[in-house]
Order: structure tokens, then C-alpha cells, then sequence
């Protein structure tokens, strides 16, 4: 209409897993069901068991949620990909949304999980102070990923159990560089997140840090969980 001030429409990627849902389902029961459970298996470790409600944050397909409920966890979902909530409504409740930008109110929650997601994320540190906002105080929250020392473009582990560490280890940006061209990776990508980043986002976003676990596979850790709590007082 005349007079009326015209917007740009703002056109919004879809999230990258949604062309990938089917193939991820797939690999994590099968192909990768081995490292799956070890994941999972870390991260009931670090939580404990508990009662009330747990946020499974980027829960992909849900498929950490049986456990968390088997250690007495109501598990509840939040992930920006609809093609993976397609099957992660099947394991668990869910709501599609921004990990940046969480549907949940300030200090309800007693517990928190992100698993294998922060290389997913461009901005883990928002996430994190999403986490923590939304814990109550005395709230746990578990991350579990790749170890951000041994895992990543940067990182050549076709030699196992040799892994070489190249000068990319400094670099923050997404990469498709992939030593496994079958996996993820190499499908949707990761932003690098250098130990000391990641810790220090943690603590930076009021949590604390009681627990870190590496696990190891050929005697090299892959995979680095730990836990953390959101304090009485902050």
C-alpha cells in the first residue's frame, strides 16, 4: 500500500542436520552405536541420578534419553532441527527452539545435558549462559562433546593410535575437514572450540566446575565430559 514502509523478508537457512535426520538416525544406532553408549554412558556418570525434570539442550534425535530416565530423570528436549525432532519425539517431549534463546524460565530446572552438540554451535559460550540461567541454583549441568584437544580438523587420527595436532588448533571457524569422511563432520561441519575457550565459557557463565572426565579410546582421549553446578549464591 502506498505510504507503508516495505521490509526485506529475512530468509533463514534450515538448521543442517534437518537434510542429514534420517542418515544421523541411522548412524547413531548402528555405525556409531559403540560410541554412542560410551557417550551416554559418561554422561549418566557425570549426572548422577536424580528426580525432576532434565533438559536434554540440542537433543538432536533424543536418543540420550532412555538412560537419563533409567537414573530416574524426566528428560525434556529443545532443538532447533525439526528433521531430528521427527525422530526424537518418540523418545522423549520436546519443543523446537534456540539454544541461544531457551523457552524455559529463569531457575526452574535441576538438571542440564548438552551432548555432542557445541561443535554444532557457533556461539557455544551463549549457550552455556542459557544453561545456567535456566538452572535452579544447586542445578547440575553436564556437557559431553569431542575432545577439543584431539578432535577436529585439526587433528589427523587416520594413523590411530597416533593422533597429530597440526597449527589449526588456533582456529575458531567452521570447517567440513573431516579425518573420517563417513561421519558427521565431513556432513555438516564444526566450530572449533579450544580447551581453555570451553572452560573458561563455563565458568564464565557462572557455573562451576566440580568434575572433568576424559574418555579414552587406543589410549588417546576422544571425548571429554564434565560436570558442573550452578551455584547457591552468584
Amino acid at each position: 500500500m502506498p505510504g507503508r514502509p516495505r521490509y526485506a523478508r529475512r530468509v533463514r537457512a534450515p538448521p543442517a542436520y534437518d537434510a542429514h535426520a534420517d542418515w544421523y538416525e541411522r548412524y547413531v544406532t548402528a555405525e556409531a552405536a559403540t560410541y554412542r553408549v560410551r557417550v551416554t554412558e559418561l554422561v549418566t556418570q557425570l549426572l548422577g541420578p536424580g528426580a525432576g525434570a532434565c533438559l536434554d539442550l540440542c537433543c538432536g534425535n533424543g536418543i540420550h534419553a532412555p538412560a537419563l530416565r533409567d537414573r530416574g530423570w524426566r528428560p525434556i528436549g529443545v532443538d532447533l532441527s525439526g528433521g531430528q525432532l521427527r525422530h526424537a519425539t518418540g523418545r522423549l517431549p520436546v519443543a523446537r527452539g534456540d539454544a541461544t534463546t531457551l523457552p524455559v524460565a529463569t531457575g526452574r530446572l535441576p538438571a542440564v545435558v548438552c551432548v555432542l552438540a557445541h561443535t554444532d554451535l557457533p556461539d557455544y559460550p551463549a549457550v552455556l549462559r542459557e544453561a545456567a540461567r535456566v538452572l535452579r541454583p544447586g542445578g547440575r549441568f553436564v556437557h559431553a562433546g569431542v575432545h577439543p584437544c584431539f578432535v577436529g580438523a585439526f587433528a589427523d587420527r587416520s594413523r590411530r593410535p597416533q593422533v597429530v595436532v597440526d597449527q589449526r588448533y588456533a582456529d575458531r571457524s567452521r570447517s567440513f575437514d573431516a579425518w573420517c569422511p563417513r561421519g558427521v563432520r565431513a556432513r555438516v561441519g564444526a566450530w572449533h572450540l579450544p580447551l581453555a575457550d570451553l572452560l573458561n565459557a563455563v565458568t564464565s557463565a557462572g557455573l562451576r566446575v566440580v568434575r572433568v572426565v576424559e574418555s579414552p579410546i587406543d589410549g588417546v582421549p576422544d571425548t571429554l565430559g564434565l560436570l558442573a553446578i550452578r551455584p547457591d549464591h552468584q
